[in-house]
């Protein structure tokens, strides 16, 4: 299997950095090819603005990203560090996110690389989501970290339940664009473990990833459970991240979430 390990932490020393060299080295000995973007050490730009398009506009007169990024695309003409990104995504079978969670979602760096290199064209087009991904029958997976304990990321947590909360990504990137999300890794609070405890972490995600080509994916609805609205049909119980169906008696509350399958230096 070919992994492409997205890495978004600026600190070499941190534990986002030790879970990537864990999974690099346990994947290599399970006989898998692994390429890793490191995209503070790539000095990854993150912002996509007019100076990705230069000199090959379809409208000079307005700055629609998708629209030109399509354009882009359909020219075979982008900047060269997109360009690198997207032959990997290519690439691979396996697509690893690696990131802290901060204030709630990705770091912009790695939303950058989704914005740029998962573009318009690329990665997703008109009647190219979802079931009809572009990127079927490869998988996704995110590994991350929190500052604050698994009981703050509980469903009844201060901070609300992780797996809703990732659901923009498993569900808006992963999903939308035709990979199958696979259950996350998440390490709780490591600035807050002992080493043994970081050492056990570690250690649980090389298990993960010796066993990731059996891993059950998470649930998502199928394509007929939704009518041609786009919604799910009536009397269709809602299984999945932040959606509920009030036509099969559910409230918001009551919708499982997307958590459920099918069947040394102090870091950070």
């Amino acid at each position: 299997m070919k992994v492409l390990i997205v890495h978004a932490h600026p600190d070499p020393a941190s534990f986002n950095t030790a879970l990537k060299d864990t999974a690099v080295a346990t994947l290599l000995a399970q006989g898998h090819e692994v390429q890793v973007s490191d995209l503070y050490a790539l000095g990854f730009k993150a912002v996509p603005d007019a100076e990705d398009f230069a000199g090959t506009r379809r409208h000079p007169e307005l700055l629609q990203i998708d629209i030109e990024q399509e354009h882009q695309y359909d020219t075979g003409i982008c900047p060269p560090d997109v360009a690198a990104e997207q032959a990997k995504v290519e690439w691979c079978d396996l697509l690893i996110f690696q990131f802290p969670i901060w204030w709630f979602s990705m770091p912009a760096v790695l939303k950058g690389w989704v914005e740029r290199v998962m573009s318009r064209g690329f990665a997703y087009r008109r009647g190219r989501k979802h079931a009809k991904g572009v990127f079927l029958g490869r998988k996704a997976m995110i590994s991350c970290t929190t500052g604050t304990s698994a009981a703050t990321y509980a469903p009844d947590g201060i901070e609300g339940d992780i797996q809703r909360l990732l659901w923009p990504v498993n569900n808006g990137v992963f999903h939308y664009l035709g990979f199958t999300p696979l259950p996350p890794f998440i390490a709780y609070a490591p600035r807050l473990a002992t080493e043994q405890e970081r050492k056990e972490r570690l250690d649980a995600y090389a298990e993960r990833l010796r066993t990731i080509e059996t891993t059950e994916p998470l649930f998502f609805h199928t394509r007929e459970d939704y009518g041609p609205d786009q919604r799910l049909l009536p009397g269709v119980k809602a299984r999945s991240g932040f959606q509920w169906n009030p036509s099969a008696g559910q409230e918001q509350a009551a919708a499982a979430d997307c958590s459920s399958p099918r069947s040394g230096p102090r870091q950070v």
